[in-house]
Formats: C-alpha cells, structure tokens, sequence
C-alpha cells in the first residue's frame, strides 16, 4: 500500500453537520482542481489525499484551508464547481497581494469553512509527491 504526502498538506480532519451535502461540495471542488483520483468515500466518512471528513455529532469545524493548483484556468473551474455544490462565494477568483503570482478564489462549503483554490504562479516542483510505502 502506498501513500503520497505533499501534494496538498499533510491532513486535516473538519467535522460536517451535514455530511452528504460535504461529500457533494468536496467531489466537486476536487474533481475541478484535478483530484478525483484521490476520492475515497464510505458512508460515514469522505476523504482525499490528506483531507478527511465525517459528521460531526457535537460540533463542526471552523477552518481555513487551500488547495495547491496548476494554473489560473483550474482556480476558476474550482470557484464555478464549488458555487454548483452548493458553496458560498467568499472571494472569486482573482489576483491578491500575498505575493507576487498569487491567483486564488475562495468559497465557504456547507459548514462554513473557508476553502481556496490557489495558484503561485510559475514555479518548478522538485517532485510531484512524496510516496510512502507500508511495510
């Protein structure tokens, strides 16, 4: 069994109140950003790469978090795919100060967490991921 860490953090665990409205939002957000791939669901839990998400029975989660992404195009797939689902535009997609080529867009998903799509502009990778193998 491989893992591959890098790619996006290393996780992160939010709690939803609803969880199938959590699992639509996400599948799609991921499957925009080209993460479909990485899509695990069962009924009581999502998850993808390092994200994971199950229903929260005393409280949810309030969190900022971003996904690395190739370009400008694939920033603008995920704001308009998370808008579908059923997110809330906190920030369309657009250029912002944090640095230079920092092109990012932002949506709440059904909990209220802040979620970004971000590109930084060109840049070259010293690998795609890192993989663990379990022994």
């Amino acid at each position: 069994m491989q893992f591959h860490r890098g790619r996006l953090i290393d996780h992160i665990h939010l709690r939803a109140r609803d969880l199938g409205a959590s699992k639509r939002f996400y599948r799609a957000v991921l499957t925009a950003i080209g993460r479909r791939d990485a899509i695990h669901e069962g009924e009581t839990f999502f998850s993808a790469d390092e994200l994971w998400i199950d229903a929260a029975n005393d409280y949810t989660s309030r969190v900022h978090l971003a996904f690395q992404t190739p370009d400008r195009e694939t920033v603008a797939r995920f704001h308009a795919a998370g808008l579908e689902a059923g997110g809330r535009d906190n920030g369309a997609p657009g250029e912002r100060r944090y640095h230079p080529g920092y092109y990012g867009a932002f949506l709440l998903d059904p909990d209220g967490n802040n979620v970004e799509a971000v590109h930084h502009g060109p840049a070259e990778r010293s690998a795609e991921s890192v993989v663990l193998t379990a022994k």
